[in-house]
């Protein structure tokens, strides 16, 4: 039993090259206790529309510039947009909680409620299984507030709409219990949102922004870009001995802030979070992109590479982070610091008396318009901030691209950011660049790894028709495919256990899901699934996944085929009308005798399936999703015509 437990637990340690492969809404977290990053999961999109899920997991090391990527059969299934938090307790522990996972083509699509902790000194994962917890959610957040984890909303989407949440939990460390924070009605709180910023203090916990969509009657859904802040209050209580009270030991009451008079504060935007910079009790915002829109085929997207930063103390203060340009030989003007606003009259006065100290902030908040791209009307602008007439020393020419949903972190006074995603036109570009900033200094930033992805210049050739575009966009894809497989870079397979897609040769044996299910017979021509290799019901199980409902098969065969999580009586209620149809041709029957024999049809596919449907629903199970999900998905995918459309994309 030793020798079994030690080998499901055995870690792996590689060094590899560079940062992760291209990949968005993952988890970028400085070590609590050492001087590493912890980069958790992701997504990666392919051109071509197929989703990729990772359950890697990678530690930077500043110090040597190295990565090294840990393995272990107990960790998390691939995700991403979960939330994770540190706690310096017991040498260290990184708690993962949530995300959501959906097939190579999207056509299933889940969220996790799973909860996980990883010791730092071990390396090892432990589930965390707990009666009471929250729901399976997806871009929520998570604070660690003394020996205490609070999470707040996030977002689910069943298939047909995406429902933001606005509920309160409260993990305690030390005694592994989840708590929902019950408020009043007519107390004030933060709206259903994802996709915001959750820093801790002293006092409790700060939200600022986030995203929601609106939905009205008979009209397509709108996005909402967030830019209140709140303050979860967090205070202890106590009677009076001074001794903590065991039932309840903690209150919480939200408190909104005022909106900030500085000019400092960021536009309206989304696709952004702040990181802590612990030191100096702020909060540091990078990027994001600003939607408009302008009508109901048109989309107006401005992209930002800006940086801020948020005083998390007091009533909050948003503070200016803009880079130093280098001194000028001669020059006895002494600099103001950066990180301080300086006073009005001071502002006025420096601009009057130097041409050349204007506010980069103005500067870098110049939007530069791109030529229109005609799908669906959507049209970018690039925020951009380099001037092609400066000079090699200007520090702007050393910002990153702008983009949206960067993985950002502080370690000490330096910040990293890594990957996101930035769109040009119809094509949305993943990145796997990695740059780093001295906070303290504010200097330039450092390149660690440029990004070998080649997006087109303005003013590209936008003449060429749409087909001739998806044409050459295919075949690019196809050989950025083959060439990433080949350099070894882990594309996860649409198994919910986390299994890499090493099964292609296999699964292309196997029949896709049509009208006529995969044959399950053995050499006997029995159907006995005791002599069956379980990995071959397995392959098949992860076709049955990764099937698209709406490329690769017809309307007939997503309707007369069951899905997991999907009972008989739910089948037949999708698909009555079709094997009453099947029925009609084949027997004189009518009436009831009529749908008897339509459902006896559907009774014969549904029994065919039903092995490889068990086998799907064990990898679900596996990866965190319980039975009423799995059938409320089940429930939800007719009505969402492709569950891939509806997800949450900023």
């Amino acid at each position: 039993m030793r020798r079994e437990w030690e080998e499901a637990h055995t870690v792996t340690e590689e060094l590899v090259e560079g940062p992760p492969s291209r990949r968005a809404n993952a988890t970028l977290t400085a070590c609590p206790n050492g001087n590493h990053l912890w980069c958790i999961g992701g997504e990666f999109f392919s051109e071509d529309g197929k989703a990729y899920f990772y359950n890697d997991m990678f530690r930077y090391a500043p110090d040597k510039d190295e990565w090294r990527k840990f393995v272990s059969p107990t960790c998390p299934g691939p995700r991403s947009a979960h939330a994770v938090v540190a706690s310096p307790a017991g040498g260290g522990k990184l708690f993962l909680f949530g995300g959501e996972f959906s097939s190579l083509y999207q056509n299933n699509f889940h969220h996790y409620r799973d909860f996980w902790c990883f010791d730092i000194s071990t390396h090892s994962w432990d589930r965390i299984d707990t009666k009471l917890r929250p729901s399976g959610r997806s871009g929520h957040r998570m604070a660690m507030w003394k020996h205490y984890i609070v999470l707040f909303g996030g977002f689910i989407d069943p298939g047909f709409t995406t429902h933001y949440l606005n509920d309160t939990w409260i993990f305690d460390t030390q005694e592994y219990k989840w708590k929902q924070i019950e408020f009043k009605e007519t107390d004030r709180k933060p709206s259903p949102r994802s996709g915001f910023s959750f820093l801790p203090t002293v006092e409790g916990v700060v939200l600022h922004g986030g995203y929601c969509k609106e939905y009205a009657k008979g009209k397509r859904p709108v996005g909402v870009m967030l830019d209140d802040t709140w303050f979860l209050k967090i205070s202890m209580n106590t009677v009076p001995d001074g001794k903590s009270l065991s039932f309840s030991p903690l209150s919480f009451k939200w408190e909104k802030r005022k909106k900030s008079s500085t000019a400092y504060a960021p536009s309206l935007r989304s696709g952004c979070t702040m990181t802590p910079w612990t030191s100096k009790g702020m909060g540091i915002l990078f990027g994001g992109v600003t939607d408009e829109d302008t009508s109901e085929e048109t989309l107006e997207s401005t992209f930002w590479n800006d940086l801020y930063g948020y005083q998390l103390a007091g009533n909050g203060r948003w503070i200016s982070m803009t880079l130093k340009r280098p001194k000028k030989g001669g020059s006895a003007k002494k600099k103001k610091p950066v990180l301080h606003p300086p006073r009005r009259e001071e502002q006025d006065e420096e601009r009057n008396s130097d041409a050349e100290d204007y506010d980069e902030r103005e500067h870098t908040d110049t939007p530069v318009v791109l030529p229109q791209k005609d799908l669906k009307g959507s049209s970018i602008k690039l925020a951009s901030t380099v001037d092609t007439e400066t000079d090699t020393d200007d520090p702007m020419l050393s910002l990153p691209l702008p983009r949206y949903n960067a993985m950002l972190a502080v370690l000490r006074n330096t910040l990293y950011i890594y990957g996101g995603i930035f769109e040009c036109g119809s094509r949305e570009y993943t990145l796997d660049d990695f740059h780093s900033l001295q906070l303290d200094k504010m200097d330039r930033y450092v390149c660690l790894k440029s990004s070998g992805i080649t997006i087109p210049a303005e003013g590209a050739d936008e003449s060429s028709s749409e087909d001739d575009d998806d044409d050459d966009e295919e075949d690019d894809d196809d050989d950025s495919e083959d060439d990433e497989r080949r350099s070894g870079k882990e594309m996860v397979a649409v198994c919910g256990e986390g299994k890499r897609a090493e099964n292609n040769a296999n699964i292309a044996e196997v029949s896709e899901i049509t009208a006529e299910p995969p044959s399950i017979e053995n050499e006997s021509g029995a159907s006995d699934l005791d002599t069956r290799d379980k990995d071959d019901l397995r392959a098949q199980a992860t076709v049955f996944m990764g099937v698209a409902k709406d490329t690769t098969r017809t309307a007939e065969d997503v309707i007369s085929t069951p899905l997991p999580g999907e009972t008989l009586a739910m089948f037949y209620a999708r698909s009555r009308e079709y094997w009453a149809q099947k029925a009609h041709g084949t027997s004189d029957n009518r009436g009831k005798m009529l749908r008897r024999d339509g459902f006896g049809l559907a009774e014969d596919r549904y029994a065919s399936y039903k092995p490889i449907l068990e086998e799907v629903e064990k990898i679900l199970a596996e990866a965190g999703l319980d039975e009423d999900e799995m059938r409320m998905g089940a429930a939800g995918a007719d009505a969402g015509s492709g569950m891939g459309q509806s997800r949450n994309r900023r």
